[in-house]
């Protein structure tokens, strides 16, 4: 009988998707109660199918059912509209496996646009995600946001206006961000306490900070490693942080282009990088406080070679950073590392720009008391990291 059982539930898997169905929701009035039944009782392979127009909404979503496909008609024609939002969560919170996010638009969450946690396998594609009054401390804080996944897939998105990151992944492993465009948020596009990630092919734009790879203390999954960033467009990052106090990236010097903090294995190559004011490329420590013992706050093993870049360094917006740009004739260098962990954490550079280390192999020194020495480039890096492959089926999603 037991064999009998196991069959059955084999054979059940098997036929499962031959009853999927498409489950119709309409614009309109009625959209919050509508919506929320569909992604309650689709069922494995079901695709929630929205018309186009707008969802006035007045409470976030939630899907926790595998294998659903929640489509629009596309990223301008189909918007779930948060703007009368009562409470602060997201927008829409996915907790299932095997998830695709296609062809909508989300505006005006009160928290996070589209929110994933421990969602393996999941696809956002043609999303946009905007809080359409612009740049603002009581925007929602993540556009783009799966937490503690496993292969994770972020292709040809647009994000605009979060006060902490546009794209952020967090705690995951396998992961894909590219073809996407980040502008007007805190943080472009961050990769945080992750491991294995390629972000490519992405616009950086008009960001407080365009792209950061971070590794933070006290987290469930930390020592952040194997990330490649390459092929991206990552200029003009120069909007005025806006992230609300206490928060981690509200420390992020506006007018930077890449930020390395505590990371491991990470390549920059390939970019296009300038009109960033600060900086194009800053690889540092942690320098803040922290109790965490297992925690390793110095940047490690950092690449980075045959980028472009154009201007930067004239407005550099870290502690002592003005004094250190006059005393070098008015700019700072595209590239600086701050000295954390001594000689053996320097990151390997062959890009041909000026590239300096602020000499703060203390990680607890005062930035102001920096003594900055050039970097020599080298022409010698490390076995390249291998590329991202997603499962099959995640990328014939998105064909």
């Amino acid at each position: 009988m037991r064999k009998i059982a196991i069959a059955s539930a084999a054979i059940c898997a098997l036929i499962q998707p031959a009853f999927a169905k498409t489950i119709t929701v309409a614009a309109g009035e009625g959209a919050q109660e509508r919506l929320q039944e569909a992604l309650i009782t689709a069922q494995p392979g079901d695709i929630v199918e929205l018309g186009a127009g707008r969802f006035p909404l007045t409470d976030g979503l939630s899907l926790d059912v595998n294998g659903v496909t929640v489509k629009g008609q596309g990223a301008k024609e189909t918007v779930l509209d948060f703007s009368n939002q009562k409470g602060a969560g997201e927008g829409l919170l996915v907790t299932s496996d095997d998830v695709i996010l296609r062809d909508f638009g989300v505006e005006n969450s009160k928290g996070d646009g589209i929110k994933s946690k421990g969602a393996d396998r999941i696809v956002y594609h043609k999303l946009r995600v905007e809080w359409t009054g612009g740049p603002k401390a009581t925007n929602g804080a993540y556009g783009i946001y799966p937490v503690e996944s496993k292969d994770v897939l972020i292709d040809s998105v647009v994000v605009r206006g979060a006060s902490d990151a546009g794209i952020y992944v967090g705690q995951s492993r396998n992961i894909v961000v590219r073809e996407s465009i980040a502008t007007e948020n805190v943080a472009g596009i961050e990769i945080e306490n992750s491991f294995d990630a390629d972000v490519h092919d992405n616009i950086a734009t008009r960001n407080t900070g365009g792209v950061l790879i971070f590794d933070l203390p006290n987290l469930p999954q930390m020592g952040g490693h194997n990330v490649r960033v390459f092929d991206n467009i990552i200029v003009d990052n120069m909007t005025p942080n806006f992230a609300p106090k206490g928060n981690i990236v509200a420390n992020v010097p506006t007018g930077t282009g890449v930020m390395v903090m505590a990371n491991g294995n990470v390549e920059i190559f390939d970019n296009l990088l300038e009109s960033n004011g600060t900086t194009n490329i800053m690889v540092v420590g942690y320098r803040f406080p922290y109790q965490d013992p297992k925690y390793d706050p110095l940047p490690r093993d950092v690449v980075i070679w045959d980028n472009q870049h154009g201007k930067a360094g004239w407005d550099p917006q870290f502690r002592g950073g003005k004094e250190i740009a006059a005393a070098m004739g008015g700019s700072f260098p595209a590239i600086f590392w701050d000295g954390a962990g001594g000689p053996e954490r320097a990151p390997v550079i062959s890009d041909s720009v000026p590239a300096l280390s602020l000499g703060l192999t203390d990680i607890s020194a005062d930035p102001a008391t920096a003594k900055p020495v050039p970097l020599a480039p080298s022409d010698k890096r490390p076995a390249a990291l291998p590329a991202i492959v997603l499962p099959a089926a995640m990328e014939a999603a998105v064909r």
